[in-house]
């Protein structure tokens, strides 16, 4: 049997220990937090505590925490009928909000005109590209960054913040908009006035706790070096696969990136090819975002960064977490070199 590697952590982390332990103590909290009542109480007090332990985080004490589905949901509460552009390497979950047109170079760095106006990522899930934020920067997508790279919201400068928790070891279904205190957010679901009147529907309590032991844990790991040991890692990997082919294109070295992301393109190998060949060999990595309903065509971030139609679809994204070794990323390379050079061949 196939001793199975995951090396798609941008597209969800394997879920920590310590964020399950949290969503079981959760499961036994009977109250609703909306409630007066002792039960409700306890729920509340736990709920508050959460969202606490988020805010410090993110270093985003004194701003709202509005907990959302995910990043997805804090998106369209954030964006929806402001006005805003992007550049096309914006997730689709915030470009579908904005008016595209900003300008990106080579190395995947965005020109901004209007910060107030803009939405700008602070890390791209694909290529694992930077941005340097300017100050009042309207909205910015964070969940990439959030937890592998050191920031803190109240010095970013931006009035709102997208994070996912799922991005972090956390639970799928659960995410925060941060809100800089006094930012008008209009409501999208109205009813109970939950969320400060910013989302209404009872808290997603299970999801939260687990959210909060989530992002403590990775606020901790980060401050303790694990994400420069990732770094180092991919760092490794990188060069094996771009010595073992030298033809192959390492999508935004030169810029600063995520520590844990390796966007890839081979030439003459379709990205969904790779995907196919690894996942048959044993690796899981992606062609891209995994926010397509399984759809794979060329990268529209690449496209953005001046790539033909021809190479954008030639990529992939290797992307690590703590816990992926050395020899493990030997492994993948190794195959993954044997199967360019079959590919190759086939096309020769």
């Amino acid at each position: 049997m196939v001793s199975r590697l995951y090396l798609d952590w941008n597209a969800t982390t394997p879920l920590h220990a310590e964020a399950k332990a949290a969503m079981l103590a959760a499961m036994e909290v009977v109250g609703n937090p909306s409630s007066v009542h002792a039960e409700g109480r306890a729920a509340k007090a736990m709920l508050e505590r959460a969202r606490a332990e988020v805010a410090a985080a993110l270093g985003a004490e004194g701003a709202d925490i509005v907990f959302t589905s995910g990043a997805t949901e804090g998106a369209a509460l954030a964006c929806a009928g402001r006005g805003l552009v992007c550049a096309d390497v914006e997730h689709e979950a915030v470009s579908a909000w904005c008016e595209a047109g900003l300008a990106v170079d080579g190395l995947g760095r965005v020109t901004v005109a209007d910060p107030a106006r803009t939405a700008l990522q602070l890390a791209n899930s694909e290529t694992g590209v930077m941005q340097e934020l300017p100050a009042g920067i309207a909205v910015s997508d964070l969940t990439q960054a959030f937890g592998k790279v050191p920031f803190a919201f109240n010095w970013l400068g931006c009035e709102m913040g997208l994070v996912s928790a799922h991005k972090l070891g956390g639970p799928k279904g659960i995410g925060a908009l941060v809100v800089k205190r006094g930012v008008d957010v209009p409501p999208q679901l109205r009813g109970g006035g939950q969320e400060m009147g910013r989302r209404a529907g009872t808290e997603n309590l299970i999801g939260i706790a687990g959210f909060a032991a989530a992002a403590t844990a990775a606020a901790r790991d980060l401050a303790n070096g694990v994400w420069d040991d990732v770094a180092e890692v991919r760092n490794i990997l990188e060069s094996e696969l771009s010595a073992a082919a030298k033809e192959t294109i390492s999508v935004g070295n030169g810029s600063a990136r995520l520590p844990n992301t390796l966007c890839l393109v081979a030439p003459g190998w379709k990205g969904e090819t790779q995907v196919m060949a690894m996942d048959l060999a044993g690796f899981a990595v992606s062609a891209g975002s995994a926010c397509s309903s399984g759809k794979v065509r060329a990268s529209r971030v690449l496209r953005a960064m001046g790539f033909d139609e021809g190479l954008a679809g030639q990529a992939i994204r290797v992307s690590i977490g703590p816990g992926v070794t050395k020899d493990d990323v030997g492994r993948f390379a190794k195959a993954w070199t044997a199967a360019y050079a079959k590919a190759r061949a086939r096309a020769a």
